[in-house]
């Protein structure tokens, strides 16, 4: 087969129950899975089309020219003043819901959709974006010259260039008519200041949290509400603020996830201070695990001492048997006593020579050995037998005391030493026979020259 002039086309059909349409992740933040994308007449339902911007804007408008639009489509809207650039993010009877969800009432600001882009639009937003950094940079310049409290964190451009909207995050109100008005003589544009939150920051910019997922706030989450601490105490979390602390320095928004979960579970547990009594003693509360519907107790308040963990329903059994005057035996079920826990012998049952390891003779196979190593081996044997033989021979020096032996080496040593020193030739004026220099020059005693012996002045020794 010829695979190079092969045309190859994406699949846009349903296969193994996902939609193409439904599933396709555009590059931008508020991705949202269309489940209805395969139904048969799920977009001719509504005119109703959900349009996406810069990072995490979405406006939704009408197609009241009846255009054939799918996601991923990029139309020219109406704004005000002119048009805008954006993407099809969604269409069919899910926008209502996202409407809905958006808390948008008036039907003014729902507006039209124009046509889809030409390259001439196309052109002219691309030239209109590439101007926003800038602008963002040296409006910050502008805001801190104007001596006010505030950081501006994007700038975003419409689509035909004849509007600028600044988002910026202050924690007090701000008074910035004058940066208006510096704003619009320096870049010739309409402005328009958006004030947003850290948490919507954050969403604009995108990011991973420590979950390892992408944030929520630039996935899904558009509406945000306020997290306390109260919602980790709840769910018996540490209160370490760098552990609790999301990618925009704030609460995370997840700990109001499963906290109903937990409030709820709570109900059912017995009150913290209440103290159980048994026959081996009083037993305090330690931790719980919430949704396990397990407790531990502690025989010592604040310490961790002889920890013992039950069930929810044992520990108010115990609760209201105290009531009544009655003591189970411990906290275990049917109030069995407690087992007493044995010492362990570890060496009890164990053989003390387990480590040792037996010696084996290693049989000598000269088969296996080479012409050299069979050598070696036999050269000991050599040794033996001389020795063996040279028993018989007369030895020197037999028959005389050990005392008489010693003198005759020691003799011997001392004529040796002595013909050596005769034979050394004479080396200049060294002294010979270990004499030292003798006379008046010579310091004796270990006492230094003194005096008129010792060199002075030109007398001393030179090189």
């Amino acid at each position: 087969m010829d695979y190079k002039n092969m045309k190859f086309r994406m699949c846009n059909g349903c296969d193994r129950g996902l939609c193409a349409k439904g599933v396709g992740r555009q590059n931008k933040q508020l991705n949202t899975y269309d489940w209805l994308a395969d139904v048969p007449g799920n977009a001719e339902s509504t005119d109703l089309v959900e349009v996406q911007f810069k990072n995490t804007r979405k406006g939704y408008y009408h197609n009241v020219n009846n255009l054939d639009l799918k996601k991923g489509d990029i139309v020219a809207v109406e704004a005000n003043p002119g048009h805008d650039i954006g993407v099809v993010t969604l269409t069919g009877r899910l926008v209502k819901l996202q409407i809905k969800k958006a808390n948008l009432k008036s039907q003014d600001d729902i507006k039209r959709i124009y046509r889809i882009a030409k390259q001439v639009d196309l052109d002219k937003c691309k030239e209109a974006k590439s101007r926003e950094h800038g602008t963002m940079i040296q409006s910050r310049q502008i805001a801190k010259d104007l001596g006010l409290k505030m950081k501006i964190g994007d700038v975003e451009y419409q689509g035909d260039g004849n509007k600028a909207i600044f988002y910026y995050i202050a924690d007090e109100r701000v008074d910035f008519r004058q940066l208006i008005k510096v704003l619009a003589d320096t870049f010739h544009v309409r402005i328009e200041m958006k004030q947003i939150g850290a948490r919507q920051e954050a969403g604009r910019i995108g990011g991973t949290g420590p979950c390892g997922r992408e944030l929520c706030c630039a996935t899904w989450m558009k509406n945000f509400i306020s997290v306390s601490t109260n919602a980790a105490r709840y769910q018996d979390i540490s209160l370490n603020p760098q552990k609790l602390a999301g990618m925009c320095a704030k609460l995370k928004c997840c700990l109001n996830y499963e906290v109903d979960s937990y409030v709820e579970a709570s109900r059912k547990l017995p009150p913290k201070d209440a103290v159980l009594q048994t026959a081996d003693g009083d037993f305090h509360q330690f931790k719980v695990d919430i949704l396990a519907g397990l407790i531990t107790y502690s025989s010592d308040k604040n310490l961790a001492s002889n920890l013992e963990t039950i069930s929810i329903e044992r520990a108010k059994a115990i609760i209201e048997m105290n009531r009544q005057g009655e003591k189970p035996l411990s906290l275990l079920e049917d109030g069995k006593a407690k087992p007493v826990a044995k010492p362990i012998d570890l060496l009890a049952e164990a053989d003390l020579s387990r480590f040792d390891k037996a010696k084996k003779k290693k049989k000598k196979n000269n088969k296996n050995k080479g012409p050299r190593q069979q050598e070696r081996d036999n050269k000991p044997q050599k040794n033996e037998n001389r020795a063996q033989n040279g028993d018989n021979k007369p030895q020197k020096n037999e028959g005389k005391p050990n005392n008489q032996r010693r003198d005759n080496r020691n003799q011997g040593k001392g004529d040796n030493r002595q013909s050596r020193n005769d034979r050394r030739p004479n080396k200049g004026n060294r002294p010979q026979n270990g004499n030292k220099p003798q006379g008046n020059n010579a310091p004796q005693n270990g006492n230094k020259p003194q005096g008129n012996n010792a060199p002075q002045g030109n007398n001393a020794p030179q090189e």
